[in-house]
């Protein structure tokens, strides 16, 4: 019984709260009410599905913008995972439905509205983000102390 709880603990440890990745959508066109991701931006999209392919991700969630959405379908795809869309308007109930999965998930949003997002997860946003920054890429680690650690890394191509 003891070798059996050994075994089973580091799957328990893994499975202890999921790693949420929160990114802001890719580079978009200037005009229009819900403009399309640049060259750039579709760029970007796929090296955040190249950085995120091994991550374990079981869930993708995105607002209904063109953008966001093609932001997050390279990974959708990869995974073979629908793309879930959230109202950015209501960010608790986007919290409330990422916490029930207890599994690592990826949140594609806006620059206006991740800041909020992290705080609500329990993350530190740090600056806010500006109108041409689209590289900030969130890791959100939960411990098992309720403790939420916030990793801020970059999606390439890096924003001058």
């Amino acid at each position: 019984m003891a070798l059996l709880a050994a075994m089973l603990a580091p799957c328990t440890a893994m499975a202890e709260p999921g790693m949420i990745y929160l990114v802001r959508h890719g580079e978009k066109a200037a005009e229009g009410k819900d403009p399309a991701l640049t060259p750039q931006g579709r760029q970007r999209a796929q090296n955040i599905a190249t950085l995120l392919h091994r991550a374990g991700i079981q869930a993708i969630f995105s607002t209904a913008t063109m953008r966001t959405l093609d932001t997050a379908q390279p990974l959708a795809t990869q995974l073979g995972l629908p793309v879930q869309r959230y109202d950015a308007a209501t960010p608790q109930a986007l919290v409330d439905k990422v916490k029930a999965f207890n599994a690592p998930v990826l949140v594609v949003g806006h620059s206006n509205t991740l800041p909020e997002l992290v705080r609500l997860f329990g993350g530190a946003p740090g600056a806010e983000i500006g109108d041409e920054e689209y590289d900030r890429l969130y890791q959100l680690v939960g411990g098992a102390d309720g403790k939420v650690t916030t990793v801020l890394l970059t999606s390439l191509p890096k924003t001058p």
